[in-house]
């Protein structure tokens, strides 16, 4: 419950952050995209894991270990409110900057793709086809640009008109839908 109240603050928070919303459910300049994970840092951060370092969350008996994050996406369920883009959908007017920011524990990508797919991390996309933008991973420079930090956060300016999608490339179940007005 306490961790539900958190991530309905942070979302309430972000949408003070964006702005009031205007007519038709638009939001005024910026829209804010918040990345969120529970990766449990004492077995993400196992060197035969992610690695020391790479899990940076402080949440307290909400974390998800690294195995049971691998085991629920190879049976289909990954934990979508633990591993989550907040909001999943977002219409903005023509000109509107977006700005991704990650308040989870290890880095996150906010990729734009064609179509939504899996990412470059195959036991995590439940036999799906990993979006061709994810596919190279970070030795794509277009994915490594959309590299989001903890903490920080990635602006993009200049979308055009009409449906944009975008989701994290490791953990491909991260998806949001951007319409542009």
């Amino acid at each position: 419950m306490t961790n539900t109240l958190l991530k309905l603050g942070l979302v309430a928070g972000c949408f003070l952050f964006a702005g009031m919303m205007g007519d038709e459910g638009r939001h005024a300049i910026p829209a804010q995209v918040v990345a969120l994970d529970e990766c449990d840092p004492i077995t993400f951060n196992l060197p035969s894991n992610a690695g020391p370092g790479f899990c940076k969350n402080v949440a307290v008996g909400y974390s998800v270990t690294f195995s049971k994050l691998f085991a629920d996406a190879a049976s289909g369920n990954p934990d979508k409110l633990k591993w989550d883009f907040e909001p999943d959908n977002l219409t903005v007017d023509e000109g509107t900057p977006i700005i991704a920011v990650n308040q989870g524990g290890e880095p996150h990508t906010f990729t734009e793709v064609a179509q939504f797919g899996g990412g470059f991390i195959p036991p995590l996309n439940h036999g799906e086809a990993a979006a061709p933008e994810c596919a190279l991973g970070f030795s794509s420079v277009a994915v490594a640009r959309t590299r989001i930090l903890q903490g920080s956060q990635l602006q993009f300016t200049g979308l055009s008109k009409g449906e944009h999608r975008f989701q994290r490339c490791i953990h491909p179940w991260m998806r949001m839908t951007v319409v542009v007005k």
